[in-house]
């Protein structure tokens, strides 16, 4: 009889209604891959994005597992893979198939997660902490003494930019709601802005560097607080001409894997200078409870399904 294994999985696009936690069986790792068993994964927007149809803009195939980031142990190893062996702990961004008991990974794409760390907040670093590294450095150049404003400071992503950027040497602006503020000063803000009382734009000015994780009004307004030669870096906007009209340079940041950028992140945790903020956990198959906090848009930090001990 063939090992079997629970996954959360969609056949379909549409809302959780789509979501179903299904029995299939375990794969086997190919060449320079990891068959880990899953103990925590995070989850992100871009979880709820896929399900409600940005899947098929991403050039996805249903039936799509869900899923992109997660922390385990090595079940078994490809051939090929000489940096891990059955019984390490993993962690690390998969495509998909991370809300499992077990994962099939790219071996290259992961590290050893921090010894500091549980299996709960551990699983908030591999996707977020990629996207804001990616984004505020690979990207948007940021270095010490630069000045950086972070819109939504305290979501999963916003709230390790912060730390990031305070860990390098920059001044950060942050912009959340009141009732955010201490949470996000507490992760070193220098500056902090309540989007819900005053404008952005008038708040904040001479920004070297805008880190952009909300879109919509937040995006058009946050090109009014860079000096001319800024940087407006988004991870969910699609720029168009702003970059013209303001005289200043516009990327739009797609995350991908990577190790190397990983491991600095768990430096940073060992040493640390920066924290994972968990929100709320639940269990596997409370996920689509999940999804409806992320989708809400209103959890400090992070939101992660606990698969196994």
């Amino acid at each position: 009889m063939k090992a079997t294994m629970k996954v959360v999985e969609i056949q379909q696009y549409g809302s959780n209604n789509v979501v179903e936690i299904r029995e299939v069986d375990r794969p086997q790792p190919g060449a320079g891959e990891l068959l880990v068993r899953v103990r925590a994964a995070g989850v992100n927007p871009i979880d709820w994005k896929i399900r409600s149809g940005a899947g098929e803009r991403m050039g996805m195939t249903l039936p799509i597992r869900m899923g992109g980031e997660l922390v385990g142990t090595v079940e078994q190893v490809g051939d090929g893979v000489r940096d891990f062996a059955h019984g390490d702990t993993v962690f690390g961004m998969v495509k998909t198939g991370a809300f499992a008991e077990y994962a099939l990974v790219k071996a290259a794409d992961m590290v050893t997660p921090p010894s500091n760390l549980d299996f709960v907040h551990a699983a908030a670093l591999p996707l977020a902490g990629s996207t804001a590294w990616q984004a505020l450095f690979d990207e948007g150049g940021l270095v010490a003494g630069q000045r950086l404003l972070v819109t939504n400071s305290s979501g999963g992503v916003g709230s390790l930019a912060v730390q990031f950027a305070k860990a390098k040497g920059a001044h950060v602006t942050a912009v959340a709601s009141a009732r955010n503020e201490a949470f996000v000063r507490s992760l070193g803000a220098d500056e902090f802005i309540d989007y819900t009382s005053q404008p952005i734009e008038k708040a904040a000015n001479n920004i070297d560097v805008v880190f952009d994780t909300v879109g919509g009004d937040s995006f058009e307004r946050a090109f009014s607080t860079l000096k001319k030669g800024g940087c407006m870096v988004t991870v969910v906007a699609f720029p168009k001409d702003e970059g013209h009209r303001y005289q200043v340079t516009v990327k739009r940041s797609i995350t991908v894997p990577s190790a190397r950028n990983l491991s600095v992140i768990t430096e940073l945790v060992k040493a640390g200078k920066v924290r994972a903020n968990v929100e709320q956990v639940f269990a596997l198959q409370d996920v689509k409870q999940a999804l409806s906090l992320s989708e809400a848009g209103r959890a400090r930090g992070k939101i992660v399904l606990v698969v196994g001990q």
